[in-house]
């Protein structure tokens, strides 16, 4: 049994070395173009596929990112990877384009210290994602020319994370995440110019920005829940994140094009990896579940970060506001104790997810509204193989703005295994 362990965290520990050698890269919006990017709020497979539920509902099969003090659910040896898939649909009213992307959204990793009382995890995460390409076109004004910009970039913050939770009281729990942040963000801006009759004006120059960031980040939540019944129970969460200043540096040039990218090569260099920091507002999210026991959950859940105080590493003048999220969840499991149907004893998620983005546009707000639903299958007795799939509509065509209809599906997989705990009987 013991190089059975060994042979698990072996893996463990390779997947976590491959991951931090190729960062995962989900598709994102086009207003991940504004600010530090997209945001990822709703937590592991199993959490996405019930509207970003989890401050207030954990389970034992799948690790939980969004609040550190259900961690102690987890009374079992629990290792989680997925990969994600966007498609989106974007409009800007008269012109429609189809993007996608993909790759490994997250690693996680829990392990029970003293079961029902003591848990700690790991793993790896995407804490904001950049991902865009536009080509925006334009009369150049006092001028029979045309300009042509063509707007890209890639990147965004990941972190990885160590979280303990502990059972403090009855019934109540605390736990901790400490986040090491690390990424990079690219973003160019190439401007050509057209005659009329289609012929190149001058010389393509390009503008060159990459922001590096490097730093800890901590989160801290709170679980309490209250037996309403032999078989029914009231849950509730609370979580703070506390990121603030994060530090970083930034290089940023114009340039002819190709030549952007060399501090040595002629141009105009703006920074040259000078350091600052980007200030990230901090996070607060409180949540409610109803369960009954091994039967079905259902649950609220809001966020709230107010974006007014963001600042990036460069100081542009951008205009962000308070970003809320509001989810609503539901799970069902048909039969928990039927062991010969695995569909049976499989859990059934579907939910409700309201964004207001922090973007805000031509005197317009931009709200992102989806629909969620997924499940998680049983392949043994313990491991699971998890999917979410989340439909929706972000952003609006009214003042000269973009509406992006998009299906994000993300696949996953539980290891899990109880074997930990069992006492040797022959060496």
């Amino acid at each position: 049994m013991l190089s059975k362990i060994k042979l698990q965290l072996l893996g463990v520990l390779c997947t976590l070395f491959l991951f931090t050698e190729s960062q995962a890269q989900s598709s994102a919006s086009t207003y991940s173009a504004l600010g530090i990017g997209e945001f990822n709020y709703s937590g592991l497979t199993n959490n996405q596929a019930m509207g970003g539920l989890g401050i207030s509902y954990g389970t034992l099969w799948n690790p939980n990112t969004v609040n550190p003090a259900l961690s102690t659910k987890n009374t079992i040896f629990n290792f989680e990877a997925a990969l994600n898939y966007k498609r989106i649909a974007a409009n800007n009213g008269s012109e429609s384009s189809d993007v996608d992307g993909g790759g490994l959204s997250y690693l996680a990793f829990s392990l029970p210290v003293k079961a029902n009382k003591f848990t700690v995890g790991l793993g790896l995460n995407q804490i904001t994602s950049v991902n865009y390409r536009l080509l925006i076109e334009s009369p150049v004004a006092n001028a029979d020319v045309e300009a042509y910009n063509f707007i890209e970039g890639d990147g965004g913050i990941s972190e990885a994370y160590l979280t303990m939770g502990m059972v403090v009281a009855k019934n109540l729990s605390v736990g901790v995440t400490g986040s090491y942040l690390f990424g990079s963000t690219i973003r160019t801006d190439q401007l050509s110019l057209f005659s009329e009759e289609g012929e190149p004006v001058g010389t393509t120059t390009e503008y060159y920005e990459r922001l590096t960031v490097s730093d800890i980040g901590i989160k801290a939540g709170a679980y309490y829940f209250i037996p309403l019944t032999e078989k029914s129970k009231l849950h509730m969460g609370a979580i703070y994140q506390h990121l603030g200043d994060v530090n970083g540096k930034a290089f940023a040039k114009l340039a002819a094009f190709g030549q952007a990218s060399d501090p040595d090569s002629d141009g105009d260099l703006i920074s040259n990896d000078e350091p600052g920091s980007i200030y990230i507002p901090n996070r607060y999210g409180f949540g409610v579940s109803y369960e009954k026991n091994n039967k079905f959950v259902i649950g609220l859940e809001g966020q709230y970060q107010d974006f007014k105080k963001f600042r990036s590493l460069l100081d542009d003048p951008l205009r962000l506001q308070e970003a809320i999220k509001l989810g609503l969840g539901f799970q069902f499991t048909p039969d928990y104790l039927n062991i010969d149907n695995p569909l049976k004893r499989g859990f059934y998620r579907v939910g409700l997810e309201y964004q207001q983005t922090p973007y805000y546009l031509n005197a317009t707000t931009i709200n992102d509204l989806g629909i969620n639903f997924g499940a998680s299958l049983p392949v043994n007795q313990l491991s699971l193989v998890n999917f979410a799939v989340k439909v929706g509509q972000r952003g609006t065509t009214e003042n000269g703005l973009i509406r992006e209809n998009y299906v994000n599906v993300t696949l996953g997989l539980s290891l899990n295994d109880n074997s930990w705990f069992f006492k040797r009987v022959f060496e």
